[in-house]
Protein backbone atom coordinates (compact mmCIF):
# COMPACT_ATOMS: atom_id res chain seq x y z
CA UNK A 1 0.00 0.00 0.00
CA UNK A 2 2.93 2.37 0.85
CA UNK A 3 4.76 1.85 -2.51
CA UNK A 4 1.30 2.19 -4.28
CA UNK A 5 0.84 5.76 -2.28
CA UNK A 6 4.24 6.56 -3.19
CA UNK A 7 4.05 6.12 -6.89
CA UNK A 8 0.69 7.47 -7.04
CA UNK A 9 2.55 11.12 -5.54
CA UNK A 10 5.14 10.72 -7.80
CA UNK A 11 3.16 10.61 -10.89
CA UNK A 12 0.89 13.41 -9.88
CA UNK A 13 4.13 15.56 -8.98
CA UNK A 14 5.54 14.50 -12.41
CA UNK A 15 2.54 15.23 -14.31
CA UNK A 16 1.87 18.55 -12.73
CA UNK A 17 5.30 20.09 -13.13
CA UNK A 18 4.43 19.66 -17.04
CA UNK A 19 1.71 21.27 -16.92
CA UNK A 20 1.67 24.35 -19.20
CA UNK A 21 0.49 26.57 -21.68
CA UNK A 22 2.25 24.84 -24.84
CA UNK A 23 4.84 26.87 -26.84
CA UNK A 24 4.37 27.60 -30.64
CA UNK A 25 5.07 25.02 -32.81
CA UNK A 26 5.09 26.83 -35.40
CA UNK A 27 5.99 30.50 -36.77
CA UNK A 28 2.51 31.29 -37.64
CA UNK A 29 -0.81 29.48 -36.93
CA UNK A 30 -3.51 31.84 -38.50
CA UNK A 31 -7.46 31.44 -37.21
CA UNK A 32 -9.64 29.21 -39.74
CA UNK A 33 -13.37 27.91 -39.14
CA UNK A 34 -12.90 24.99 -42.06
CA UNK A 35 -10.73 22.12 -40.80
CA UNK A 36 -10.40 20.85 -43.83
CA UNK A 37 -6.33 20.14 -44.09
CA UNK A 38 -6.05 22.07 -40.83
CA UNK A 39 -3.95 21.70 -37.46
CA UNK A 40 -6.02 22.00 -34.05
CA UNK A 41 -4.09 24.28 -31.90
CA UNK A 42 -5.05 26.85 -28.67
CA UNK A 43 -9.11 26.10 -29.57
CA UNK A 44 -9.04 26.77 -33.23
CA UNK A 45 -8.05 25.29 -36.42
CA UNK A 46 -4.61 26.80 -38.09
CA UNK A 47 -4.36 27.83 -41.65
CA UNK A 48 -1.92 25.87 -44.20
CA UNK A 49 1.16 28.64 -43.44
CA UNK A 50 1.90 28.67 -47.26
CA UNK A 51 -1.41 29.95 -47.84
CA UNK A 52 -1.55 32.92 -45.68
CA UNK A 53 -1.63 36.78 -47.15
CA UNK A 54 -1.17 40.02 -45.62
CA UNK A 55 -5.15 40.26 -44.52
CA UNK A 56 -4.77 37.45 -41.97
CA UNK A 57 -2.83 39.74 -40.24
CA UNK A 58 -5.12 43.04 -40.55
CA UNK A 59 -7.94 44.69 -38.85
CA UNK A 60 -9.03 47.44 -40.52
CA UNK A 61 -11.10 50.37 -38.17
CA UNK A 62 -9.20 50.24 -35.12
CA UNK A 63 -8.71 54.28 -35.99
CA UNK A 64 -12.61 54.95 -36.56
CA UNK A 65 -14.09 56.40 -33.68
CA UNK A 66 -17.27 54.62 -32.22
CA UNK A 67 -20.94 55.82 -31.04
CA UNK A 68 -20.71 56.17 -26.96
CA UNK A 69 -24.50 57.10 -27.04
CA UNK A 70 -25.56 54.29 -24.84
CA UNK A 71 -26.48 54.23 -21.45
CA UNK A 72 -23.21 53.73 -19.97
CA UNK A 73 -21.55 55.95 -22.32
CA UNK A 74 -18.82 54.04 -23.70
CA UNK A 75 -18.09 51.34 -26.44
CA UNK A 76 -15.72 48.57 -26.57
CA UNK A 77 -13.72 47.23 -30.56
CA UNK A 78 -12.35 43.97 -29.22
CA UNK A 79 -9.13 43.15 -31.69
CA UNK A 80 -8.89 39.24 -30.71
CA UNK A 81 -8.59 36.00 -32.34
CA UNK A 82 -12.20 35.61 -33.68
CA UNK A 83 -11.67 39.26 -35.50
CA UNK A 84 -7.94 39.19 -36.45
CA UNK A 85 -7.16 35.15 -37.31
CA UNK A 86 -3.62 35.86 -36.97
CA UNK A 87 -3.08 35.97 -33.87
CA UNK A 88 -3.87 33.14 -32.99
CA UNK A 89 -1.48 31.56 -30.47
CA UNK A 90 0.40 34.42 -30.54
CA UNK A 91 -0.91 35.26 -26.85
CA UNK A 92 -2.18 38.71 -26.86
CA UNK A 93 -5.04 41.15 -28.52
CA UNK A 94 -6.21 44.56 -28.01
CA UNK A 95 -9.07 46.79 -28.25
CA UNK A 96 -10.26 50.39 -28.59
CA UNK A 97 -12.02 52.32 -25.83
CA UNK A 98 -14.13 55.29 -27.14
CA UNK A 99 -15.75 57.13 -23.87
CA UNK A 100 -18.01 60.21 -23.89
CA UNK A 101 -17.81 62.91 -21.64
CA UNK A 102 -18.92 60.88 -18.04
CA UNK A 103 -18.83 57.64 -20.09
CA UNK A 104 -17.52 54.42 -18.25
CA UNK A 105 -16.49 51.22 -18.81
CA UNK A 106 -18.43 48.69 -16.55
CA UNK A 107 -16.19 47.44 -13.52
CA UNK A 108 -15.25 43.90 -15.24
CA UNK A 109 -12.56 41.45 -15.23
CA UNK A 110 -10.49 39.88 -17.84
CA UNK A 111 -10.40 35.70 -16.58
CA UNK A 112 -8.00 34.90 -19.44
CA UNK A 113 -5.72 37.90 -19.53
CA UNK A 114 -3.49 40.42 -17.93
CA UNK A 115 -4.63 44.30 -19.20
CA UNK A 116 -2.69 46.99 -19.76
CA UNK A 117 -4.25 50.36 -20.95
CA UNK A 118 -2.82 53.71 -22.46
CA UNK A 119 -4.92 56.82 -22.49
CA UNK A 120 -4.37 58.00 -26.03
CA UNK A 121 -7.06 61.51 -25.82
CA UNK A 122 -8.50 62.93 -23.25
CA UNK A 123 -8.17 61.90 -19.48
CA UNK A 124 -9.53 58.86 -17.71
CA UNK A 125 -10.44 58.28 -13.92
CA UNK A 126 -9.18 54.41 -14.01
CA UNK A 127 -7.74 51.99 -11.76
CA UNK A 128 -8.70 49.26 -8.96
CA UNK A 129 -11.92 49.24 -6.18
CA UNK A 130 -9.98 50.86 -3.84
CA UNK A 131 -11.37 54.93 -3.30
CA UNK A 132 -14.32 56.61 -3.95
CA UNK A 133 -12.61 60.00 -4.51
CA UNK A 134 -13.80 61.07 -7.65
CA UNK A 135 -11.99 64.80 -7.88
CA UNK A 136 -11.02 64.58 -11.67
CA UNK A 137 -12.74 66.70 -14.38
CA UNK A 138 -14.50 64.48 -17.03
CA UNK A 139 -13.82 64.30 -20.59
CA UNK A 140 -14.19 62.64 -23.95
CA UNK A 141 -11.38 59.71 -24.08
CA UNK A 142 -10.08 57.44 -26.41
CA UNK A 143 -7.97 54.68 -24.91
CA UNK A 144 -5.93 51.07 -26.42
CA UNK A 145 -6.05 48.51 -23.80
CA UNK A 146 -3.46 45.43 -24.94
CA UNK A 147 -4.24 41.89 -23.79
CA UNK A 148 -2.05 39.06 -22.79
CA UNK A 149 -4.03 36.69 -24.41
CA UNK A 150 -5.53 35.52 -27.54
CA UNK A 151 -8.79 35.71 -26.71
CA UNK A 152 -8.94 37.02 -23.15
CA UNK A 153 -13.09 36.61 -22.28
CA UNK A 154 -14.29 39.48 -20.70
CA UNK A 155 -17.08 39.30 -17.49
CA UNK A 156 -18.74 42.58 -16.62
CA UNK A 157 -18.98 42.42 -12.91
CA UNK A 158 -22.86 43.86 -13.08
CA UNK A 159 -24.13 41.91 -15.74
CA UNK A 160 -22.89 38.62 -13.96
CA UNK A 161 -23.87 39.53 -10.47
CA UNK A 162 -27.35 41.18 -11.07
CA UNK A 163 -28.41 40.08 -14.93
CA UNK A 164 -27.77 36.41 -14.63
CA UNK A 165 -30.29 34.04 -15.82
CA UNK A 166 -30.99 32.09 -13.73
CA UNK A 167 -31.37 34.74 -10.99
CA UNK A 168 -28.80 34.61 -8.13
CA UNK A 169 -30.98 34.32 -4.98
CA UNK A 170 -31.88 37.75 -3.40
CA UNK A 171 -31.35 36.41 0.13
CA UNK A 172 -27.39 35.70 -0.98
CA UNK A 173 -27.39 38.98 -2.74
CA UNK A 174 -29.21 40.99 -0.26
CA UNK A 175 -26.35 39.87 2.31
CA UNK A 176 -23.51 39.71 0.34
CA UNK A 177 -24.16 43.53 -0.29
CA UNK A 178 -25.76 44.46 2.64
CA UNK A 179 -28.31 46.61 1.66
CA UNK A 180 -32.39 45.96 1.61
CA UNK A 181 -33.68 42.82 -1.22
CA UNK A 182 -35.65 45.79 -2.55
CA UNK A 183 -32.80 46.99 -3.83
CA UNK A 184 -31.65 43.80 -5.04
CA UNK A 185 -35.00 43.80 -7.03
CA UNK A 186 -34.46 46.71 -8.55
CA UNK A 187 -31.10 46.05 -9.62
CA UNK A 188 -31.93 42.59 -11.06
CA UNK A 189 -34.89 43.81 -12.86
CA UNK A 190 -32.65 46.40 -14.56
CA UNK A 191 -31.00 45.85 -18.26
CA UNK A 192 -27.59 45.50 -18.07
CA UNK A 193 -25.92 47.20 -21.04
CA UNK A 194 -22.86 45.35 -22.81
CA UNK A 195 -20.54 47.71 -24.69
CA UNK A 196 -18.06 45.05 -25.92
CA UNK A 197 -18.70 45.14 -29.41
Amino acid sequence: MKLFVALLVSALAISSSFAFDPSQLQDICVAVDEPKNAVFVNGKFCKNPNLTVADDFLFRGINIPRNTNNSVGSIVTMVAVDQLPGLNTLGISLARIDYAPSGLNPPHIHPRATEVIMCVQGELYVGFVLSNQLGNRLTAAVAISSLSSQNPGVITIANAVFGSKPPINSKVLTKAFQVDKKIIDYLQSQFWYNNHS
